[in-house]
């Protein structure tokens, strides 16, 4: 029987020396970082399918490699010997590899087609997928999870709204629209400091608002976990790939934000942040119109706007 890499020593030991030898040809490294530090290495007819697979990074899944082999003109025994030296079994890994990258968030664009070309066909997919993630929000928000999210925003003493990466615009918006509506509102993690300095200290009272999309640091997971061991309460918003952080949470909100395109929409979260900035001035409305009308009062004063 045939021992995986898994279970052969000899096996495993190259692997680790390749992995030792250069850190981008690990098992986890995405396929154009393989391409490019193999590239240089590879013969013409190689690179051929090299450049291919670039330019088609968005849109392996429905290639095979016939397809591959008929496209660049090169021989089915070629295509599986780049893959080979990629570090791929075969093709078909090739493909998962490819998945695995968009559902993480990875950029990846498919090739450009006379369809594309047309900017109505173009708007009118995006409208539809941004239409898609709408609906899934507000299926996910009819099991009552808007209301629970609002209380918690409408309740706590302060609120701290934490984003990072692709999150960091929507958590700045949510900051802006909650500070109309109530006080002690605050951002983190702000310019040049650490998250560290920023949830040191919170406790009973304190709300979280972890704002987690796909491709996160690192330390969100750290910061979510520690918010979750405090006395605070956390109010998770995130895609899909956030999911696990449900069970750390007093309250999770899936929010899809998937795309046509090579990057995420961020459509459907933007309209979360008005359900939940309306919902708290909705929960407070007294409280809330003379916090509006005084910040109104104090744009006059310092002349801020435009008449």
């Amino acid at each position: 029987m045939t021992r995986s890499p898994a279970q052969d020593p000899d096996s495993r030991s190259r692997a680790e020396s390749r992995s030792e030898a250069d850190p981008r040809l690990d098992t986890e490294t995405r396929i154009d970082a393989r391409i490019d530090a193999r590239y240089g290495s590879l013969p013409p007819q190689e690179r051929h399918v090299a450049d291919f697979l670039l330019e088609h990074l968005g849109d392996l899944a429905i290639f095979s490699a016939a397809d591959i082999s008929r496209e660049t003109g090169v021989s089915k025994a070629t295509v599986s010997r780049l893959f080979r030296k990629l570090d791929f079994e075969d093709f078909r890994e090739v493909k998962d590899h490819a998945r695995a990258l968009r559902s993480r968030g990875v950029p990846t664009a498919a090739p450009v087609t006379s369809a594309d070309n047309d900017a109505s066909t173009g708007v009118q997919r995006h409208e539809a997928r941004d239409h898609e993630n709408l609906a899934r929000l507000g299926a996910g928000l009819a099991e009552g999870r808007l209301q629970q999210a609002v209380e918690l925003l409408a309740a706590a003493e302060r609120v701290i709204v934490l984003g990072l990466r692709n999150s960091y615009p929507v958590a700045l918006h949510l900051h802006q629209q909650l500070i109309q509506t109530r006080s002690k509102v605050r951002l983190a993690p702000q310019p040049g400091q650490t998250l560290g300095e920023e949830l040191a200290g919170i406790g009973s009272g304190d709300l979280v608002v972890a704002v987690g999309f796909r491709r996160r640091p690192v330390v969100f997971g750290r910061a979510v976990r520690a918010v979750a061991a405090s006395p605070a309460q956390l109010l998770c918003l995130g895609d899909s790939t956030s999911r696990h952080y449900a069970m750390e949470a007093d309250c999770w909100i899936e929010c899809p934000i998937d795309s046509e395109g090579a990057f995420d929409s961020y459509a459907a979260a933007m309209s979360l942040v008005s359900l939940l900035a309306n919902g708290v001035l909705n929960r407070q409305l007294g409280a809330g119109r003379r916090r509006l009308s005084a910040i109104a009062k104090a744009y006059d004063e310092l002349e801020e706007l435009e008449h």
